[in-house]
């Protein structure tokens, strides 16, 4: 018996909607991170680039739980000296909330070219309004919805 090993050429791409209302952060983080790479097939391989594209709508509402909200920090560096930033995800989720859930899913992804390459598939909007329509994606339901 051979082993099916996938190669670029061979991947067909779908597009998946997936709405944020009521998920954990962590929860959509990492069911995304698997669409993109691809887990969720069964011509999955390691080396190869298998992920579909992934669009997730209201991530207004998102939910960060137990005291993260507060006390939870997104920090980074900006390569000058003393140049060390932080801002609470109460202050980012006012701000900026789809770039919460693009911090999440980068973090869950590789951390190689192949790992950017997935990155680029994720498309993430505030509300129910998003632009890739003409793709038809496909509504896909997530495990951890609090109700």
């Amino acid at each position: 018996m051979k082993t099916y090993m996938a190669s670029p050429v061979t991947v067909e791409r779908k597009w998946y909607l997936v709405d944020a209302t009521n998920m954990p952060l962590g929860r959509l983080a990492s069911q995304v991170a698997d669409i993109l790479t691809g887990k969720n097939k069964t011509i999955y391989t390691p080396n190869v680039d298998t992920g579909d594209f992934v669009v997730v709508i209201n991530s207004d509402k998102v939910v960060l739980t137990g005291k993260k909200l507060e006390q939870k920090k997104l920090r980074w560096h900006t390569g000058y000296v003393g140049g060390l930033k932080s801002v609470d995800y109460k202050t980012l989720m006012a701000k900026d909330s789809t770039r919460v859930i693009e911090h999440a899913v980068k973090g869950m992804l590789p951390k190689n070219a192949l790992g950017r390459k997935e990155f680029t598939r994720l498309h993430v909007y505030k509300d129910a309004n998003y632009a890739q329509i003409a793709q038809k994606p496909e509504q896909v339901a997530l495990k951890g919805v609090i109700e």
